[in-house]
């Protein structure tokens, strides 16, 4: 069985696919399985074990796009694929999907697409309250199982299980060389492992996703004068890097003295920020892809949702791990496309209070890592 799996993009959605190889190497455990994407999120599956190729496509656009898609398309009809399935649904997979001819095409029912795909899973278009990974695995079950499958599988019609949080959560391997590369970095900044550390990432670009700075000060500044063990370092994307200068700047200032224990600590990739949260006691940051890295850890997480729901999109992995969501509930505009803000003040987020994460955070951080769970 030779299998290929597309989500050419974004980081937290890819995550959110990586139960998938899993299950299917249980169903089909001789099987070859590729993976197509992009190269922002290629990192969270470079290091899958389930996965036995990865296909990294570049995002350019205009006559660039074209040539590179034509080429892909030839590429992928000589890898002779049996099944693909379309975990992104966008124009550009679909169309991916259907060049690879294989004779299992699975996809979302999206009109203006569903014809190029064999089998076509609907999906209601309005934001429901179900989580993303369970969305995907109805595309696994309606998977074709042949004659020898079904009698191996036990006759059912997916015999992977159920999207289970436990036995199905999200992954992404740890790359030791740049776990080897955070450790030196936070000896090199005076973070031992006495230290109680704490990522917090701001999210400030997209005014859907931006919660506002002072609120992130207060709640920094709060953390790191609770103990003078608290190490707290700021993460952000690179579009929101002087947000994050901004509120490491105004932290420091507030704390005086305690200033060292807001961490200068620079840049980092994909690799380095699941290798750093790893190793911390908290994550706190929006619905964006860094919590969802966080995710394939096992560090305590606080999210702060905004315009999209938690039933959607909260970390999928063992609840016994802390993981808590918060958000403005009782609001007629939530969930909402992330297009225009009806009220206009964007009261989704902006009215989260600060103590209400402080507090979320503090009870998270009395959580200690049993001894044989890995970071």
């Amino acid at each position: 069985m030779n299998i290929l799996l597309i989500r050419l993009r974004l980081i937290g959605d890819v995550v959110f696919t990586t139960p998938i190889p899993r299950a299917l190497k249980r169903v089909f455990p001789g099987a070859h399985l590729t993976y197509l994407v992009e190269p922002a999120a290629a990192p969270v599956v470079a290091r899958n074990p389930s996965v036995d190729d990865l296909m990294i496509v570049p995002r350019r656009r205009g006559a660039q796009r074209v040539v590179d898609d034509m080429k892909l398309a030839w590429r992928l009809r000589r890898g002779r694929f049996d099944l693909v399935i379309d975990l992104h649904g966008g124009p550009r997979s679909s169309w991916l999907a259907f060049a690879t001819g294989a004779p299992q095409r699975i996809g979302y029912a999206i009109k203006g697409r569903t014809w190029m795909y064999t089998t076509a899973v609907a999906r209601p278009r309005e934001l429901r309250a179900r989580h993303s990974v369970v969305n995907q695995w109805d595309l696994l079950e309606a998977i074709r199982l042949g004659p020898d499958d079904a009698r191996r599988c036990g006759g059912t019609s997916w015999p992977g299980g159920a999207a289970d949080p436990v036995r199905n959560r999200v992954e992404m391997p740890l790359d030791p060389a740049a776990d080897t590369a955070i450790g030196r970095r936070l000896e090199a900044a005076g973070v031992t492992s006495e230290h109680e550390l704490v990522v917090a990432h701001v999210s400030a670009g997209n005014p859907f996703r931006r919660w506002p700075e002072p609120h992130f000060t207060k709640v920094l500044t709060t953390l790191a004068a609770a103990g003078p063990q608290r190490r707290i370092i700021v993460s952000s994307g690179p579009s929101d890097r002087e947000a994050a200068d901004r509120i490491t700047a105004a932290a420091r200032e507030v704390l005086g003295t305690g200033a060292a224990r807001i961490v200068a600590f620079g840049e980092f990739d994909l690799a380095e920020l699941r290798a750093l949260i790893g190793r911390s006691r908290l994550f706190v940051g929006g619905d964006t892809g860094p919590l969802h890295i966080a995710a394939t850890t096992s560090t305590p997480v606080v999210g702060l949702y905004g315009p999209t729901l938690p039933e959607r999109s909260a970390p999928w992995r063992d609840p016994a791990i802390p993981t808590i969501s918060l958000g403005i509930e009782g609001l007629p505009c939530r969930p909402c496309e992330q297009r225009v803000c009806e009220p206009g003040d964007f009261r989704c987020l902006t009215t989260l209070r600060p103590e209400d994460v402080i507090s979320a955070a503090e009870q998270a951080l009395q959580w200690r890592r049993p001894p044989n769970v890995s970071a």
